[in-house]
C-alpha cells in the first residue's frame, strides 16, 4: 500500500477493497498524467477511468494536489524499493556501485513508470526533462523542499548499506549530490525523450567524485 505519510489521505482505507480503489485511482492518474500532463488533469476524469464515484475519490484525496502527492510518495517508495532489492540481490564491492544503481534505477522508471516523466518525487514538470511548474517543488511537505525529502530518504540507505558516517556532513552532502544530479539527468532527458546517455555517465561520474571523501571505498 502506497506510503501516505504526512496527510496525504483523507482517510486510510480500512478494507481491501478500498485500497485497491486508491491504487487504481493512483494509476490512472499517472496515465493521465502522460497522456494530458498535469493542468489538464480532473479528478472526475481519474475516477472515471478508475471507475469510482466522484463522492469515492473526494473520501480519500481532497484535490488533485494530493492525488498527484500520493502517486509521488508511491514513486519514492517504489524507487527506494528497487534500490533494496538490487542490493540484497547482488551486494556491493564497492559504496560507488550504489550510485551507479541509483541513477540507473532512477532512469529506468523514467523510461518504464507511468507518469513517472512528468511527476517522479513532487516536482511537476510540463514535459519530461522540465521546466517545472511553478509551486511544486514542495509538494511533499510544506516547509522541505522536495528533493530534502529525497536525500533524507536515501541517507539511511547510505549509512546502513555503504558504512557512511551519520551526521550533518552526510546530510548536507546527500542534498547537494540530489540537487545536482536531479539537474544533470532534467538536461539528459530535455536532450533526448529516453534520456541522453553521455549524460546520464556524466551524472554518474559527477556523483560518484563529489561523495568521494564522504563514503568508504570498500
Amino acid at each position: 500500500m502506497t506510503n501516505v505519510a504526512g496527510g496525504t489521505l483523507r482517510r486510510r482505507p480500512a478494507q481491501r477493497r478500498s485500497a485497491e480503489r486508491v491504487e487504481r485511482m493512483l494509476d490512472e492518474c499517472a496515465r493521465l498524467l502522460d497522456e494530458v500532463g498535469y493542468e489538464a488533469l480532473t479528478t472526475k476524469e481519474v475516477a472515471r477511468r478508475a471507475g469510482v464515484p466522484i463522492g469515492t475519490f473526494y473520501q480519500f484525496f481532497s484535490d488533485k494536489q494530493a492525488l498527484v502527492r500520493a502517486l509521488a510518495l508511491r514513486n519514492l517508495d517504489a524507487f527506494l524499493g528497487r534500490i533494496v532489492a538490487r542490493l540484497s540481490a547482488a551486494p556491493l564491492s564497492d559504496w560507488a556501485e550504489m550510485t551507479d544503481l541509483a541513477v540507473d534505477e532512477f532512469v529506468a522508471m523514467k523510461r518504464t513508470t507511468p507518469g513517472f516523466g512528468i511527476v517522479d518525487f513532487g516536482e511537476v514538470l510540463s514535459a519530461p526533462g522540465g521546466p517545472a511548474i511553478r509551486g511544486t517543488e514542495r509538494m511533499l511537505d510544506a516547509a522541505l523542499e522536495n528533493n530534502a525529502i529525497v536525500a533524507d530518504r536515501l541517507r539511511a540507505l547510505v549509512v546502513e548499506q555503504a558504512g557512511a558516517a551519520a551526521g550533518p556532513g552526510l546530510d548536507r552532502a546527500l542534498v547537494v549530490a540530489v540537487e545536482a544530479a536531479d539537474a544533470v539527468l532534467k538536461l539528459a532527458f530535455r536532450t533526448r525523450p529516453d534520456g541522453d546517455p553521455d549524460l546520464i555517465a556524466e551524472c554518474k561520474l559527477l556523483v560518484r567524485r563529489y561523495l568521494a571523501g564522504l563514503l568508504p571505498r570498500s
